[in-house]
């Protein structure tokens, strides 16, 4: 019971780390009551079921808005979306359940710290491409000044390790380990070491990104379709005009609830070229297109100052329960989108051209949790980030919040300003370091003008991706061998 309650515990601070709560001194200690559990229970069964047990608690804590969106946006009911939110706790808990299990071999050696440590990495890296992905330990620490400088070397794991690792040193602490156990916390002065983050500084561009504030709830009609389009169009003219002194070179509107098909629609096809080429200014905007099969895509189309589209990028990492329903659940619970038939995913990253040799690149909504593939855009020669999307579905709960310091990581992983124009809520624009160098309030109809740089200086983690967790299941695999040769 001891050990189940110390499991419990570490679930409570994982929660309280992130936001609403974001206690920031908490994350190098969240991990330490599991890992004391784990290291008295030598049961390897055991282990799993209490770092599952944990899993769950994490999962229901931190990710409680799925039941809203299910229940609200998603057609069912409350008992049945709260029994598949449960269930996606449960299945999601399995990471950390094999964590607790295998972390119980290494806590029994020196090596327990970057065993314990490389790990946690090595299976925090796998939730992306097992189903679904959201916030890494290291997300915590994004207002951190000293360990954000890892962001850009090793990307959001390096942080997760730095945590886990002091999370380890303080479980042998309490554990009465030997010193020498614990004599690997040395090394984190070397963090200073480091590059600092690069100073604020005003950008020398001016962008527009526009929060119209659609409802998530409309049904549309033709008449309430063009009011709509001519709202946006208005809105978008009235920021660009209100400073004549410094007019924006680019626009963003954002991913929206409403069906805007620019490749389709000759009215809306008109107006946004014809705004466009009134603002001279390039107009980046959350569209519904179709691949040859007649499959919706969830995509970003680039508009030129003369009026046409320059490239369109089709949204490649699409969200279960939102753009599609995974198997075996289509007969349980309806999509989040209104589109007919599940969305098709894209299959390329698309870098633009802007003018005077610059390069953007944008990513849709919920592709910001997958740091190896927002990284493309980067290494692909774009040098600012456009993130569109609708957090509209999340309600008024801390997901916002979440998926903003989400975007906040991606930025400083790659040196990128990342402007980030949404439906209702965040919008923002965040610098080069994964500061917030302004926002407008939620559920409003307004426009943010907006500083940025371009900047061409690739960082460790843009070139090369995510070396850090390979290199950490290598460790990982190594001292677990080590442990079963002993």
């Amino acid at each position: 019971m001891l050990n189940l309650l110390l499991a419990l515990a570490s679930a409570g601070l994982l929660i309280l780390i992130y936001p609403r709560f974001e206690l920031v001194w908490l994350p190098p200690a969240a991990l330490t009551p599991l890992l004391v559990a784990v290291a008295r229970e030598p049961r390897a069964a055991r282990r799993f079921l209490l770092g599952w047990a944990a899993g769950v608690a994490y999962w229901f804590g931190v990710c409680n808005w799925i039941q809203f969106t299910l229940a609200v946006h998603g057609g069912m009911g409350e008992i049945e979306a709260w029994a598949l939110f449960c269930l996606f706790a449960a299945a999601k808990a399995l990471h950390m359940g094999v964590f607790a299990w295998l972390a119980g071999f290494p806590l029994r050696r020196w090596w327990a710290v970057p065993g314990v440590a490389a790990l946690w990495v090595a299976v925090e890296a796998t939730h992306g491409s097992l189903g679904f992905a959201w916030l890494a330990l290291g997300n915590a620490g994004i207002d951190m000044q000293v360990p954000m400088r890892l962001a850009p070397i090793t990307g959001v794991y390096g942080l997760s390790f730095v945590f886990a690792a002091t999370a380890a040193v303080l479980a042998l602490t309490l554990l009465r380990r030997p010193r020498v156990q614990v004599a690997w916390l040395l090394a984190l002065p070397l963090l200073f070491l480091l590059p600092r983050l690069p100073a604020a500084a005003p950008g020398h561009e001016t962008a527009v990104l526009a929060q119209p504030a659609i409802s998530e709830t409309e049904q549309w009609t033709m008449e309430s379709v063009d009011a709509m389009q001519q709202e946006q169009v208005t809105l978008t003219l009235n920021a660009a005009l209100r400073n004549l002194d410094r007019p924006p070179s680019i626009v963003a509107w954002p991913e929206v609830p409403a069906p805007l098909y620019y490749d389709e629609d000759q009215r809306l096809q008109s107006r946004v070229n014809d705004l466009a080429r009134t603002l001279h200014a390039y107009l980046l905007i959350g569209s519904v297109a179709h691949n040859p099969a007649g499959e919706p895509l969830n995509s970003a189309v680039l508009i030129s100052p003369e009026g046409g589209m320059i490239d369109r990028y089709d949204k490649v990492n699409l969200v279960p329960f939102g753009e599609y329903v995974p198997w075996p659940f289509g007969y349980l619970v309806d999509k989040v989108s209104t589109e007919a038939g599940d969305f098709a995913a894209g299959d390329r990253v698309v870098v633009s051209p802007v003018g005077g040799g610059h390069l953007i690149g944008a990513f849709i909504c919920y592709e910001s949790v997958f740091p190896g593939f927002v990284r493309k855009f980067a290494a692909g020669g774009a040098q600012v980030l456009f993130n569109i999307s609708n957090d509209g579905w999340f309600g008024q709960s801390a997901a916002r919040r979440q998926h903003l310091s989400i975007v906040r990581m991606r930025a400083a992983e790659n040196r990128r300003w990342i402007l980030r124009s949404t439906n209702d809520g965040i919008t923002a624009a965040i610098d080069a370091a994964g500061r917030v160098r302004a926002t407008l309030p939620l559920s409003t109809e307004a426009t943010l003008e907006t500083s940025f740089d371009y900047i061409s200086q690739q960082t460790l983690y843009t070139r090369w991706g995510d070396w850090f967790p390979w290199l950490c299941a290598s460790l990982a695999l190594l001292c677990l061998v080590a442990e079963r040769a002993l």
